[in-house]
């Protein structure tokens, strides 16, 4: 992302990335609109073109630098030493809610990239989920404790099921609570639920 625009105070730089969030999330590549993009920002489109060549530079910027800020998240702040696969998707979930706060657009967007087939951008996001899926995301479970699963469960496929599963209470969070703010959000419940769910898992893969 142009140092110019990181550079920018962290209110109004949020601003603009909220803003782009949105509106790409919400309406896709193809009818995503530079001009609700500015309007939401409350900037004037020249000095959005200042720092993003065009609608195109914005869009794949915009992938990188939130997949850059996930992972960067992931590395930092979660316990890698613990292999147990249940606490490290508690403690991605307890990130992605931190993140969630900062950008309620965020995974809303990255997840519209995934099936982003609009022609100009398809070709650079394909090498840029590639890389996302392969080099980082999936090695972050290849040295879980495979020694608690049950010995008739084939651990790969459960590994998936897991993910799959926790990745659709995610997704199901951040549709109940779209809309509101910090505060009428309730974290310890969301937490308590999803330790509830992750509780039916073990019962279901582990010894």
């Amino acid at each position: 992302m142009d140092s110019k625009f990181l550079n920018l105070e962290q209110e109004k730089r949020d601003r603009i990335l909220n803003a782009a969030l949105r509106e790409f999330a919400q309406r896709g590549y193809k009818q995503a609109s530079t001009n609700q993009i500015v309007k939401d920002a409350d900037i004037s489109k020249g000095a959005l073109f200042h720092y993003f060549k065009n609608k195109k530079d914005l869009y794949l910027a915009l992938y990188d630098h939130f997949v850059d800020l996930f992972m960067e998240q992931l590395e930092t702040q979660m316990d890698w030493s613990e292999k147990d696969i249940f606490v490290r998707n508690r403690s991605m979930a307890a990130i992605k809610i931190e993140l969630y706060h900062r950008y309620p657009e965020m995974f809303n967007f990255l997840n519209t990239a995934f099936t982003e087939n609009a022609r100009e951008v398809h070709k650079a996001l394909e090498s840029r989920k590639d890389k996302f899926l392969h080099q980082n995301y999936r090695t972050m479970m290849a040295d879980i404790d495979r020694s608690a699963f049950k010995e008739n469960v084939d651990i790969d496929k459960a590994v998936d099921i897991i993910t799959w599963s926790l990745e659709g209470f995610a997704y199901r969070q951040q549709a109940k609570v779209k809309g509101l703010t910090i505060d009428e959000i309730d974290l310890d419940g969301v937490l308590a639920e999803l330790d509830d769910y992750i509780e039916v898992l073990k019962q279901s893969f582990y010894q």
